[in-house]
């Protein structure tokens, strides 16, 4: 089968003839330039063959235009670090503009999408990443601000919320539209870390579905993000394909495996085993996520980034044990 056929056997609940595997991580410097951004991820996918092409862009690139400032510090999750946000008050959500997707940071990415898809996009799928729009509010404000901007005004925050939800709609339409074959989708707030159980279904779930419509008929590949994550709020989600880190939050795979018919994506601890194990152990892990699963309606994945410092065979352990692991 080819690397189409397997994520799309997957993804309807099937046991493919192997399970595929997909994994990702950050691409510091090179994701500033769409051109180099594309050769990355390009070079990635040539090196390690993987079943699924996630584009990864700069942390908060969806924050460019609104204001965001930010800029690298040397870390091995590859993410930036942010100097100015542009939400310094509630009374500011109200002032976030429509943005044009077609320019600015959302048009570099676009870009890139189209670099890769002339590439390779008739072998593999290519997702783009987006973020819901709660996470999005979350890095325009900072991550505790957010939450006392939601509980001290949130008509304020509604308000920014459907202009975050427009644009990041917009932005899905035109990544299908320039050769994606539909989106990875991150929602980092769905934690009892950070809010209640009413307050996401408020404030996450409507503006999430907004989004997610837009992605039309395109593969849709869902990540929750974080630990003590509200994970059966998502059960019925309209989405192809959940992810989470499995291997260090519940629900555990065998349980998400009872609650769901979804495809899930998971089964390598990306930080504790992936960047520090021997390839062995790698090995061991996968095989258990299979066992797991049965190999059906799974993808072999990490909970989320890898660390820009995995070990090359430790990656390709983990491509190996899937690909042997029926």
């Amino acid at each position: 089968m080819t690397h189409r056929e397997l994520i799309e056997a997957a993804a309807r609940g099937d046991r493919p003839e192997r399970v595929p595997v997909a994994l990702w991580r950050h691409f510091p410097g090179e994701d500033q330039r769409a051109e180099k951004l594309a050769q990355a991820h390009i070079a990635f996918y040539r090196a390690f063959d993987v079943d699924l092409l996630k584009i990864t862009p700069a942390s908060g690139y969806y924050g460019d235009d609104w204001g965001l400032r930010a800029g690298y510090k040397p870390n091995r999750e590859g993410v930036r670090t942010y100097s100015e946000r542009p939400i310094k008050k509630p009374t500011d959500w109200e002032r976030l503009k429509r943005l044009d997707v077609s320019q600015g940071g959302y048009g570099r990415e676009a870009h890139a999408i189209r670099l890769v898809a002339e590439a390779v996009g008739a072998e593999v799928h290519i997702l783009e990443t987006v973020f819901s729009p709660l996470s999005i509010a979350r890095t325009l404000a900072g991550e505790q601000a957010s939450v006392r901007y939601l509980r001290e005004d949130p008509e304020a925050f509604h308000a920014g919320l459907q202009v975050i939800a427009e644009v990041t709609a917009d932005f899905v339409r035109a990544a299908i539209a320039a050769g994606a074959d539909g989106v990875f989708f991150s929602t980092q707030m769905a934690t009892t870390d950070l809010l209640t159980r009413e307050e996401y279904e408020e404030f996450g779930r409507p503006y999430d579905l907004q989004v997610l419509e837009a992605a039309g008929t395109g593969l849709t590949f869902l990540h929750i993000h974080g630990a003590h994550i509200m994970f059966d709020l998502f059960t019925d989600y309209p989405v192809n394909i959940i992810n989470w880190h499995a291997r260090e939050t519940p629900p555990r795979i065998a349980d998400a495996r009872a609650q769901v018919s979804t495809c899930l994506a998971c089964g390598i601890d990306a930080w504790n085993t992936l960047a520090k194990k021997p390839p062995e152990a790698v090995a061991q892990e996968v095989q258990d996520a299979i066992a797991q699963t049965g190999g059906r309606g799974h993808i072999v994945t990490t909970g989320c980034v890898m660390p820009v410092d995995t070990p090359e065979a430790n990656i390709r352990a983990a491509i190996a044990a899937a690909r042997e692991g029926r």
